[in-house]
């Protein structure tokens, strides 16, 4: 699996062939928008900055699009998504975590998160065992950067990736909670394998934008 980072909560996921998109930058967004083609786009909540799934189609290929909670199969690719409730530019929203089984590895988008307490003992049992777990710095608008590692440590992933920071500060502010231990990658290649010696560590990707 290749992991590759487009900034804010947008990344991209591929194995051979197949590529999933997880909340994709719109046009309409602030933020700057990227385009590729994808096989699976993901969106966490509708919102410019993650719902831009008009970037991931090619042609007359389009990607096939979930948007909410719910079990989804796609290509072999098994995914669930658990709804939070959150914040997000002073409005409530309904933000969906995911958890992907890509390549036999159990991925997990958390998108915009409010706070650790959000995860509930039920959604974390639902996640299972993560390999790879995607947790925003601020994603909601009460996360704090403490608050987005305490909940990377108790979902007990093999590997942390940050995302959605606003600031190097911001970030620098997270990596001293996991002890400043962090690998920077301009992108992440990893096979099953190679995450049975890890726990919990930090994996900080460059975004390519």
């Amino acid at each position: 699996m290749v992991i590759t980072y487009y900034g804010k909560q947008f990344f991209k996921l591929q194995v051979g062939d197949t590529v999933v998109a997880y909340n994709p930058i719109s046009k309409s967004s602030k933020e700057k928008a990227s385009k590729f083609r994808a096989d699976i786009g993901l969106v966490s909540m509708h919102h410019p900055d993650f719902d831009g799934v008009d970037n991931l189609s090619y042609g007359d290929k389009n990607p096939f699009i979930i948007s909410g909670p719910g079990e989804y199969e796609v290509k072999e690719i098994f995914i669930k998504g658990f709804p939070i409730e959150t914040t997000y530019g002073g409005e409530t929203k309904i933000n969906t975590v995911y958890s992907v089984l890509f390549e036999n590895i159990n991925v997990c988008f958390l998108g915009a998160l409010p706070s650790s307490s959000a995860v509930t003992a039920d959604i974390k049992e639902k996640l299972g065992d993560i390999g790879i777990l995607f947790v925003p710095i601020c994603g909601g608008d009460m996360c704090s950067e403490a608050e987005a590692y305490k909940v990377g440590v108790s979902l007990e992933a093999n590997i942390i990736i940050p995302m959605d920071y606003s600031s190097s500060k911001s970030l620098e502010t997270f990596l001293k909670e996991g002890g400043d231990g962090a690998e920077k990658s301009d992108k992440l290649t990893i096979k099953k394998k190679d995450l049975l010696d890890k726990q919990g560590d930090i994996v900080v990707l460059k975004s390519v934008v």
